[in-house]
C-alpha cells in the first residue's frame, strides 16, 4: 500500500476480519495497525419564513466536463469499485474547497436574515454575491453529530455519533478521504468535537482523511490548549482567529502547490462561555446574550479575512466557500422555528446557509429544504468527482435545487435525537494533561481512554428501539415521534412553528399512516447502520440485544 494511503480507509482494511466487541479490540492492536504503515506513522507526527426561488443558469454551477442533459444532469459514469474516486477533470481545473462552520449560531442570528442588531457585515456580503439556502438544517440539534453528517453525508447515529462528545468510526468513509483520493490537500482547524487529538489514535484528524490539522477536541475560548497533527500546543489569542490564522496558513503555504485545496474551518463560536470579544468599540451592552453576538460578529470578521485573503491570492473565483451552523441557536425568538438548540423542532435545526463560487455566478436564494448530510455528494459533484460511497448515504446532490431546476427536493430528511446521552468533553482541560506528559517524555498512550473510546463496540440493538425524539420531513410535512409512543404531524408552510398538532385530523389519517411508516423504516435502517450492518465482515460472533 502506498505512502499516500488513508490512513482512515487502511483502519478499515486492517481491521475487517477482526471481532468486534467490547473490550476485544485492545489499545495494543490499534497501536500496531497504527505502526503497520509508513502513511500512519508519518501522519500520526502531525435566520422572516421567506419562500422565494430565484432561479440560477445550470451553466454557471456544473463544472465544463459535464454532460447536460435538461432538464437533468446526468454523468456518464463507468464502472467503480466500493470506495474507489475519481476526478474527471486534472487537478488545476478542480475547484479549492473550503467549509466553514459556526458553533451554535441560529437561522435567525444573522443580519442578511432581519437580525434587529447583530452585525454581521461579511456574511450579509457573502449572502448577496452568493447563493442563500432559507431552508438548511443541520442533521442533529448538538453539535458532534452535525459534525459526522458533514463528514460523511449520513445521519451521525449511523456512524456511532449518536449525540455530543462521541467518536465517529474510523469505518466511515469521509468527504476529507474522497477528496484526499481526488488529489486534494486537506486540513482541518477549530473545534472538531469527533475524536482524538492525540497522535496515536485512529480517530484523530488523520484517520479522518487530513493532512494538516490544528484543532481542539471541543469548544474553546481565550488561550486555547489545541494539538497541532498530535502535538498539543498552549496557544495565546482569541480562540476564532487562531482557527483562521493556523486555516489561511494552511492556504498560503499550498495555495502554488500542484493539489487543489480542501479546508475545514470549525469556529469554537459563538458556543459559550462567550469570552472572546471583537475588534473595534464595545457593542451590544445591554443587550440580552450580549457575550453570544459578539461571538457572532468575531466569527464574521474572521470569514472577512478569510474572503480578502482569498482574493489576494487570486483564487477566490475557484474556490467553493461553504458556511453553515452546526445546530440551532441559543434564542428561541430568532431560530427561525419552535424552540431553540437541543430540540427536534425548527429552531434547534434550522440554521444560516451559504455557498459561493464567483466562478460559477451562483446567486439567489431558495426554500426547498436541504441539509448537512448534502454537503458531501454535492461537493464531490461540483467537484467532477465520480465516486462510489461504501456505506449508503441520506444526503444527496442539490444542484438541482441550487440551479432552480426544482421546487421539491427528491428524498425527505430523517432526525433522530437523544438515542443516547451524550458524553462531557473538556478541551483545554485534556489536551493540557496530554501536553504535560508530552513535555516530560512520558511514553504512550498519554491519554489511554480517549483513543478510541468505544469505536470498535457493536452492541445490537434491536431495530424497534424507539429512545429519542425523531422526525420525518417530506416538505411541508413534518412527522414527530417522541419516546416511540407519541406522533405529531405539521404543515410547515402553513404553520412554520409547529403549533397546530394534525395527526389527530380525520383527513389527515392516511398521510400519517404513509410517513409514520416511512420514518419506521429510516430508523431501523439507521440501527442497522449502528449494529455494523454497513461494515463488511465486521460483525461480532457473539450479538447482545440492548
Amino acid at each position: 500500500m502506498d505512502e499516500g494511503t488513508s490512513p482512515h480507509k487502511l483502519y478499515r482494511e486492517r481491521t475487517r476480519d477482526l471481532v468486534h466487541y467490547p473490550k476485544t479490540f485492545s489499545f495494543d492492536a490499534a497501536l500496531a495497525i497504527n505502526r503497520s504503515s509508513a502513511a500512519l506513522r508519518r501522519l500520526s507526527l502531525h435566520l422572516l419564513f421567506q419562500n422565494v426561488l430565484f432561479e440560477v443558469k445550470p451553466a454557471m454551477i456544473f463544472p465544463k466536463h459535464s454532460l447536460l442533459v435538461l432538464p437533468f444532469l446526468l454523468f456518464p459514469i463507468p464502472e467503480l469499485r466500493a470506495n474507489e474516486t475519481r476526478a474527471d477533470s486534472t487537478s488545476e481545473s478542480q475547484p479549492n474547497i473550503i467549509l466553514v462552520m459556526a458553533d451554535d449560531q441560529g437561522w435567525g442570528d444573522v443580519g442578511y436574515n432581519g437580525h434587529p442588531f447583530v452585525q454581521t457585515p461579511e456574511l450579509d456580503a457573502m449572502a448577496r454575491a452568493g447563493f442563500v439556502f432559507d431552508r438548511f438544517y443541520s442533521a442533529a440539534p448538538v453539535c458532534s453529530p452535525t459534525r459526522a453528517s458533514v463528514m460523511t453525508g449520513r445521519s451521525p447515529i449511523r456512524t456511532k455519533v449518536t449525540n455530543h462528545g462521541r467518536y465517529m468510526r474510523p469505518h466511515e468513509q469521509t468527504i476529507a478521504e474522497s477528496l484526499k483520493d481526488a488529489g486534494y490537500v486537506t486540513g482541518i482547524f477549530g473545534k472538531v468535537h469527533l475524536g482524538s487529538g492525540q497522535p496515536d489514535s485512529p480517530c484523530n484528524p488523520s484517520g479522518m482523511g487530513f493532512d494538516e490539522w490544528v484543532i481542539g477536541l471541543n469548544y474553546f475560548d481565550n488561550d486555547p490548549y489545541l494539538s497541532r497533527n498530535g502535538k498539543i500546543e498552549h496557544r495565546q489569542g482569541k480562540g476564532s482567529v487562531l482557527a483562521m490564522d493556523d486555516a489561511l496558513e494552511f492556504l498560503q503555504q499550498h495555495q502554488q502547490g500542484e493539489q487543489p485545496m480542501f479546508a475545514v474551518v470549525w469556529f469554537p463560536s459563538p458556543h459559550d462561555p462567550h469570552q472572546e470579544v471583537p475588534e473595534g468599540p464595545s457593542l451590544y451592552d445591554g443587550e440580552k446574550h450580549a457575550g453570544y453576538y459578539r461571538e457572532i460578529t468575531l466569527l464574521d470578521q474572521q470569514l472577512g479575512r478569510l474572503r480578502r485573503e482569498l482574493k489576494r491570492m487570486e483564487i477566490a473565483d475557484d474556490t467553493i466557500l461553504w458556511y453553515c451552523s452546526d445546530n440551532g441557536g441559543l434564542n428561541a425568538a430568532t431560530s427561525g422555528g419552535r424552540q431553540r438548540k437541543g430540540s427536534i423542532y425548527e429552531g434547534g435545526l434550522r440554521i444560516p446557509s451559504i455557498i459561493e463560487w464567483p466562478a460559477r455566478k451562483l446567486s439567489g436564494r431558495t426554500a426547498v429544504p436541504a441539509w448537512t448530510c448534502d454537503i458531501y455528494p454535492t461537493l464531490l459533484a461540483m467537484a467532477g468527482i465520480q465516486s462510489t460511497p461504501p456505506h449508503p448515504l441520506d444526503g444527496i446532490d442539490i444542484r438541482d435545487i441550487i440551479a432552480g431546476q426544482t421546487a421539491k427536493r427528491s428524498k425527505p430528511l430523517g432526525f433522530w435525537h437523544k438515542f443516547q446521552q451524550g458524553q462531557s468533553t473538556y478541551s483545554d482541560r485534556i489536551q493540557k494533561a496530554i501536553m504535560e506528559k508530552q513535555q516530560a517524555g512520558a511514553p504512550l498512550p498519554h491519554d489511554e481512554p480517549r483513543i478510541r473510546k468505544d469505536v470498535d463496540e457493536f452492541p445490537q440493538f434491536s431495530e424497534d428501539v424507539a429512545t429519542g425524539h425523531a422526525a420525518w420531513t417530506n416538505w411541508p410535512w413534518k412527522l414527530h415521534r417522541i419516546n416511540g409512543k407519541t406522533y405529531e404531524l405539521y404543515n410547515l408552510a402553513d404553520d412554520p412553528m409547529e403549533a397546530t398538532d394534525l395527526s389527530g385530523a380525520p383527513e389527515q389519517q392516511a398521510r400519517l399512516k404513509r410517513m409514520q411508516k416511512e420514518l419506521n423504516s429510516w430508523m431501523r435502517s439507521v440501527v442497522r447502520s449502528l449494529n455494523g450492518d454497513d461494515y463488511a465482515g465486521l460483525h461480532a460472533t457473539e450479538k447482545t440485544k440492548r
